[in-house]
C-alpha cells in the first residue's frame, strides 16, 4: 500500500463561484490531478463565497490536526 499523502487532499483545491441556469450559484472545486466537481445550489453568490471560506478553514483545521488521516469504519479498500 502506498504511503498516505502528508496533506489534506483538498489542501491545494481551487474554488470558483459559477452562476447556474436557474439563477442560483454553484462552487466549482478543482483538485490537482482530478476532475472538477460542482457543489450546489447556493441562493446567492455571497452564500457560495461563505461556503468556500468555511470549507478552506475546515480543510486547514483538519490538515493541521491530522484528523483526515483517521478512518471511522476500519480498513477500507481503494
Amino acid at each position: 500500500m502506498p504511503p498516505m499523502p502528508k496533506t489534506h487532499p483538498h489542501a491545494e483545491a481551487t474554488y470558483r463561484v459559477i452562476p447556474l441556469e436557474d439563477g442560483s450559484f454553484g462552487v466549482e472545486v478543482s483538485i490537482p490531478e482530478n476532475f472538477p466537481t460542482t457543489v450546489k445550489p447556493f441562493a446567492t453568490e455571497a452564500d457560495a463565497e461563505a461556503w468556500i471560506t468555511e470549507h478552506r478553514e475546515r480543510v486547514q483545521s483538519e490538515n493541521q490536526a491530522g484528523r483526515w488521516f483517521t478512518r471511522s469504519s476500519g480498513n477500507r479498500r481503494r
